[in-house]
């Protein structure tokens, strides 16, 4: 059985990206989680413990990202997911990272990956 908790629209204000001038700013970042899980025992118990903790998951994720440097948004995706696979009983992962402005002529790019 695979049940899914999600977190929409994470706003982290962070360094990021290839170029000269994006190195000395700092940029926003969307982030979207899409965590697998059994939520059986949390559904029955009604005990946050036995569920995934959206709140703890959220300030993981902000902690890190916005304390990263990283040149591409491929990096920051790899290592949330490897953070809350490893911190949180989630069976599978999605991580949608968007960069709102990278390129004008788009309304919106970024990547989404799976990690079991």
């Amino acid at each position: 059985m695979m049940d899914t908790v999600y977190i929409k629209g994470l706003n982290a204000i962070t360094t990021i990206g290839v170029y000269e001038h994006e190195r000395n700013i700092k940029q926003a970042l969307k982030i979207d989680l899409e965590m697998n899980c059994d939520n059986r025992i949390a559904g029955s118990s009604d005990d946050v413990r036995d569920a995934l903790d959206y709140d703890a998951i959220s300030k993981v994720t902000l902690s890190y990202v916005e304390a990263s440097e990283h040149f591409l948004i491929e990096a920051v995706a790899e290592n949330i997911s490897r953070i809350l696979l490893s911190k949180f009983a989630i069976t599978k992962l999605t991580v949608t990272i968007s960069k709102p402005g990278a390129v004008s002529a788009a309304e919106d790019v970024g990547i989404r990956i799976v990690r079991p």
